[in-house]
This record gives C-alpha cells, sequence and structure tokens, in this order.
C-alpha cells in the first residue's frame, strides 16, 4: 500500500502510478471505439484506419486517458489508506526518464480533520421561550386595522398634524438659496411618524394646520442617498395643504370576513390570528436558540479548516450574492468583482459548523427520524389553505425535503447542547422576540 506523507496538519501526499502499458491498452480500446463513429475525410464511417485515428486523435485521447486513471488509482490509494479527502488534489508528474514502464505522480491535497468533540458542560448557554397572550392579538389585531385604515380630513378646530395624520404639502428645498433636483414637489403626502420623511421634515410639519407654512433648516446626512446634497443643509419651505386623520375599521364581523373568516365570527378571528403567532414565535425562538447552540459548539470545538472546502463555500456565498442581486434588478451582476475576503468569515463559520454538527450527529445518532421531518412539514402547512397540497409539494421534490431534514437535524442538535451545556432558561416577552429578530 502506498504511503501517505503528512505535510502539515491537514495537508498530505502521496504518489500514484499508472502502468504505461495498462494506458496504451485503454487509449487503444478508446480509438477503437471512436472509429466505428469517426468521420475523417477520405474514409467511409467505420472504415478509418487505427494509424489514422491515432495520429489524429491520440495525443488528446491519451491525456484523457492518463487523467482518468490517475484520477481512479489516487482514489483507490486514499480509500485503501482510509483518508477523508477534502476538496480536489494537485498533481505534480515525475521526470519521464525516472520509470520506463510507468507514468508517476505527487499527488498533495487536503484531509478533514479528526475531531474531538469538547465538552460542553464547561460552556453556558441560554434557551429562550415566549408565550402569546392576548395582549400579542391585541396588538396583531390593531396592526391589521391600520393596514386598512382610511383618512378622514381634520375640521379648523382640531386641524393640527399629529402622528399618524396624512398630510399633504407643497415644498421647495433650497442649499445657498438655491433650488436642487428632487427637492421640491406639490400635493406630496406622508404619513406624520412612519419615518418616510427625514426627522426634520417631520418636525418642521407636525402641528400645522391646513392652510399654514413653515420654514425650516434641514442637514442631510453624510451617507444620503442622494449624494450632491449628502452632508449639506437645505432650507425649506412648506405649505400645508390637507391634514386627515386616521380611521380604523371596527373589529366586527365584517372585519373578520374582509380576512378570511367566512362567517365573521370574532372570536375564531382571534383564534386564527393566535394560531399564526404561536407558528411564527416558535419559528424564531427555534431559529433564535439553534443559532445559541451553534455558538456553544463553536467555543468547545476548535477545528483546523480544509482551506480548499473554505474556498469552495467562498465561492458559493459569492454566487449567491450574485443572484440575488441579479434579482433585484442589477445588470450585469453576474460579472461584478466581489472580493472573497467580503464572505472568508462566514465562509469558515459554514466549514466549521458543518464539520463539527456531522461528527456531533454521526456520534450521538441525532440523525431526522422521518417522523421528524413529516411533522415538522405537517407544521408547516398547517398555516396554508390546503395543508395536503403543501405536504404532497414538500415530498414530491427530494432537495425541498433535504431542506426540511437539515433543519430538523439542527434542532436536535440544538436540544442535544441545551441537554449537556449549563443552560438558562429565559422567557421573553411577545415584543422582545419580534424586534430580536
Amino acid at each position: 500500500m502506498t504511503a501517505v506523507e503528512t505535510l502539515d496538519k491537514l495537508q498530505r501526499r502521496i504518489t500514484v502510478s499508472v502502468p504505461k502499458a495498462d494506458l496504451q491498452t485503454e487509449v487503444a480500446s478508446r480509438l477503437k471505439n471512436m472509429s466505428r463513429t469517426a468521420r475523417v475525410s477520405g474514409f467511409r464511417p467505420g472504415k478509418v484506419p487505427l494509424a489514422v485515428m491515432q495520429k489524429r486523435y491520440g495525443p488528446s485521447v491519451e491525456a484523457e486517458v492518463l487523467q482518468d486513471k490517475v484520477g481512479q488509482v489516487f482514489f483507490e490509494a486514499v480509500r485503501a489508506a482510509h483518508v477523508r479527502v477534502a476538496g480536489m488534489p494537485r498533481f505534480t508528474p515525475h521526470d519521464a526518464a525516472d520509470a520506463a514502464d510507468s507514468f508517476s505522480f505527487d499527488a498533495e491535497f487536503e484531509v478533514y480533520p479528526d475531531i474531538a468533540l469538547g465538552d460542553l458542560s464547561t460552556v453556558e448557554v441560554e434557551r429562550a421561550s415566549c408565550a402569546v397572550d392576548d395582549a400579542a392579538v391585541d396588538k396583531t389585531v390593531d396592526v391589521l386595522r391600520r393596514q386598512r385604515r382610511s383618512f378622514v380630513e381634520r375640521d379648523a378646530a382640531d386641524g393640527a398634524a399629529r402622528d399618524g395624520d396624512r398630510v399633504t404639502v407643497d415644498f421647495v428645498g433650497k442649499i445657498d438659496d438655491v433650488a436642487f433636483p428632487g427637492g421640491s414637489a406639490e400635493g406630496f403626502a406622508f404619513v406624520l411618524g412612519e419615518g418616510r420623511m427625514l426627522p426634520e421634515f417631520e418636525t418642521g410639519t407636525s402641528g400645522r394646520k391646513a392652510g399654514e407654512e413653515a420654514e425650516f433648516d434641514l442637514p442631510f446626512p453624510e451617507d444620503y442617498q442622494g449624494r450632491e446634497v449628502a452632508g449639506k443643509t437645505a432650507r425649506f419651505h412648506v405649505r400645508v395643504l390637507k391634514v386627515e386623520a386616521p380611521q380604523l375599521p371596527e373589529v366586527n364581523t365584517e372585519f373578520a370576513r374582509e380576512l378570511g373568516v367566512p362567517d365573521g365570527d370574532v372570536a375564531k378571528l382571534r383564534d386564527d390570528i393566535r394560531r399564526n403567532l404561536e407558528r411564527e414565535v416558535q419559528a424564531r425562538l427555534s431559529s433564535r436558540n439553534r443559532n445559541a447552540a451553534m455558538e456553544a459548539l463553536l467555543k468547545v470545538n476548535p477545528v483546523d479548516l480544509p482551506s480548499g472546502v473554505v474556498a469552495e463555500e467562498i465561492e458559493q456565498l459569492i454566487q449567491g450574492a450574485r443572484q440575488d442581486l441579479a434579482a433585484r434588478g442589477m445588470k450585469d451582476a453576474d460579472k461584478l468583482p466581489i472580493a472573497p475576503d467580503m464572505f472568508r468569515e462566514q465562509a469558515e463559520r459554514r466549514v466549521r459548523l458543518g464539520l463539527i454538527v456531522a461528527e456531533l450527529v454521526k456520534e450521538h445518532e441525532l440523525h431526522a427520524k422521518p417522523e421528524q421531518i413529516r411533522a415538522h412539514v405537517e407544521n408547516m402547512a398547517s398555516s396554508y389553505e390546503d395543508p395536503q397540497e403543501v405536504v404532497r409539494w414538500y415530498y414530491g421534490d427530494p432537495q425541498r425535503l433535504s431542506q426540511v431534514e437539515s433543519i430538523v437535524i439542527e434542532n436536535n442538535v440544538a436540544d442535544y447542547v441545551f441537554g449537556q451545556a449549563r443552560t438558562t432558561d429565559k422567557a421573553l416577552s411577545f415584543d422582545e422576540l419580534m424586534q430580536s429578530a
């Protein structure tokens, strides 16, 4: 058996050889097969002499066969040596004069690290929980009401604009007494307090009634998206045309029907909202707790990383970024130069966690069971109008089901970590959980 030489922590080298006789036999076989269909001027199909095939195609076929043979010998050798190769090997040929009867190569490659799992009992980890109470349901109902609001013009006695009101204005902005592009508008409407306008603009407009005017300075932030005004101070003149107060719909039968409850039962609407919130809360808790568990694993499991695997992960992240930019409408996103170091830290974390989790799953039998996968799919499907159709959609595609399996495995790993580490349970309020996402 060929010896595997250790060059560094994860770097290895092995010498592989391919007998020239084996190479020539395979080359002759492939040329013979090619001759049956090759079209060469002056010869009928299937009648091309082997000598002609050798002259025309011999070098390229020989290179192809040598590559295949070297790869085959290499992987047989590392398999026999029980070596887990990470990434692709790099082959360096020996001097052809060194061996008259074979082609020899040095193959340098990386291996996956041996992982000795650390002691989780030495690490502290926080496990969050959250209950969906009536206040959370009430708040969600209010959000749904605001989404369906209408606006009614305020009368003169109560006409001062305040947060939540829709204000319609004409305005002109000037820098050094010169109007600038995009700094003027007529009949422009916005809702106070929603953050659509810069704070100084809202402050200058708030408290005004229809027909009133105001002037104020507005300093643009240094990072303002309009580069021509970023970091500069403009003087705005605003005339309020209309102030409208929000009108929220009543929570009644009609409101419930608009939200998909056929019989308009408000109690049923609240139950539906509660169930949806519970699913959302559970999803956020699972994500938060998985992240906490993964951080605990990273703390107690230092791992040497194969550089080739990290490079592959970086490339995947770059491609994902380009696809995202293309989906957002950026032209030539596939040609955009992206520095690999932008994703190095993220890639190293993902590779490190992947190695640790794989070892943990293997050592403690934390694989996803079929019933766990089914339960997770059915839980996700329960929020849809036809849950069984969603279940069939997941089970109809192995890749989609594989994604669910990965989540279930991570949940199993998180549960294991919480069982082994010094775990502190922390109850979060609904607002805390929603704002931390």
